[in-house]
């Protein structure tokens, strides 16, 4: 799990393909390494990673195919920037969101405009998950938490403040540009307990239905 609080900007500094999937290394820039262990996970544009091999300045992970084909990474090449972050402990502020590292979809950059000194921008979502993105809840943008402040169909508006856009990727991003998006986990689970086949019987939640579901 993760919080989507940036820790770093990193970038892609080797891609070897392999097999029909990618081994990548990225340099980790300012991120604190001294406590990462083998199979640690490392979030990189919001794409949990495993580190499979690691020094000062780097790690290593494998890259599936599947991972190369539902986010973003498939546009990674040598010098691409990426957000960092490494896994949220228990001893961690949760200063962000829930966030697990698993993108739900690709969306593109529609507008960016000047609020005042923050950054407005404004992103279209896949039509399979606009329903989940909700005005004044949590989006995940490249592995950034971020409040969603309006939203029309499957497009949705976030303002970046200034810290925001210069300690992330975001302020590389152009108008088209492809960003993974993750959204928040509530809403997901909300949809499952609507929808579960005990829900539709009785068209109701109960007390009964939440403890059969793991709410208790």
């Amino acid at each position: 799990m993760f919080t989507g609080i940036i820790q770093a900007e990193g970038s892609i500094s080797k891609i070897e393909p392999r097999d029909g999937d990618w081994r990548i290394t990225i340099q980790v820039g300012k991120l604190d390494m001294s406590d990462v262990q083998i199979g640690d996970s490392i979030a990189a544009n919001g794409i949990c990673l495993t580190a499979i091999e690691f020094g000062d300045n780097y790690y290593v992970a494998d890259v599936s195919g599947e991972t190369l084909t539902v986010t973003n990474a498939g546009d990674w090449s040598v010098g691409t920037p990426v957000n960092l972050e490494k896994a949220l402990t228990l001893q961690d502020r949760l200063g962000g969101h829930l966030v697990s590292g698993h993108v739900d979809g690709v969306g593109h950059v529609k507008s960016i405009s000047q609020d005042a000194r923050s950054w407005r921008y404004e992103v279209e979502a896949p039509i399979e998950i606009c329903k989940y993105i909700a005005a004044k809840g949590s989006i995940c943008i490249n592995g950034i938490s971020l409040t969603v402040n309006q939203v029309e169909g499957c497009v949705f508006g976030v303002n970046i403040v200034p810290h925001t856009r210069q300690e992330t990727t975001i302020k590389h991003l152009q108008v088209g540009s492809s960003v993974n998006l993750e959204v928040d986990l509530l809403a997901r689970y909300l949809e499952r307990m609507m929808t579960a086949p005990q829900a539709k019987q009785t068209g109701t939640i109960t007390e009964q239905f939440l403890a059969e579901n793991g709410f208790k």
